[in-house]
């Protein structure tokens, strides 16, 4: 766990890796709407099966690879549907068709609706290139251009390691740490010079595994607590507060 002292940020770290989702963007109320649509609708098809809650996608949803979250939920409702294939049509009953059904869902309401940036995080971005801080998105989307672009972000990122990156090479998802050890060796930036800012357990996690020089949760809603027990060296409310601090 990295100590804290009196030293500038920008100073002890040369990188900050950024989850996106919920990190940079709110893409989480959509994404966790479109999960919600998905789920329901399928768990319609089984008996006796309540509905699908926001406490459902911080467990078993939040952070992941679109088909790890479709799994991991159905398990924990002990439904076993066939993987299928990533080319499933979306109204394929399995893994796979219901991971795209969703993909679906959040395109629709994010070419509909956009997005905006969280003001605070936008803020530290500016901050940080002030500071000549190097910057990288990791995400585990493969919609994360898109809501890079839409929410008018994406030239301040010129490393993406999304969903369609790990996939062409290979990379294993969060919590894995390779996602983000990735976006450090594209950077160019060892990975104890690297902050790792995430929201999700997950993604924590992935940071904590990976040797960064810090990790840092941002509660969106799992929980202080839930984000220092999988391995944040620190968590903030907004990251407003670390602008605060370098400003």
């Amino acid at each position: 766990m990295v100590v804290m002292d009196s030293t500038p940020l920008e100073e002890k770290f040369h990188a900050v890796l950024f989850d996106l989702d919920g990190v940079l963007t709110p893409t989480a109320l959509i994404h966790m709407r479109a999960w919600q649509e998905m789920f329901n609708e399928e768990l319609s098809r089984h008996q006796d099966q309540s509905p699908y809650t926001d406490d459902d996608y911080f467990a078993y949803v939040d952070g992941k690879p679109r088909y790890d979250g479709v799994r991991d939920f159905l398990a924990s409702r002990g439904i076993t549907l066939a993987e299928g294939t990533p080319s499933d049509s979306p109204d394929t009953h399995t893994i796979c068709g219901l991971g795209n059904r969703k993909n679906d869902l959040f395109t629709a309401v994010l070419a509909r609706d956009g997005i905006q940036p969280y003001p605070g995080s936008r803020r530290w971005v500016h901050v940080l290139h002030e500071h000549g801080v190097a910057m990288a998105v990791v995400s585990s989307s493969r919609n994360a251009a898109a809501v890079l672009e839409a929410a008018g972000l994406a030239a301040d990122f010129p490393v993406l390691v999304d969903g369609n990156r790990s996939k062409a090479e290979g990379l294993p998802g969060k919590p894995a740490p390779d996602t983000y050890l990735r976006g450090a060796e594209l950077l160019g930036v060892p990975a104890e010079q690297c902050i790792v800012v995430e929201d999700a357990v997950s993604g924590v996690r992935a940071g904590a595994a990976g040797g960064f020089g810090m990790v840092l949760g941002v509660n969106r809603g799992v929980g202080g607590d839930r984000l220092r027990e999988a391995g944040a060296d620190r968590v903030v409310n907004d990251l407003d507060e670390m602008a605060e601090e370098m400003a």
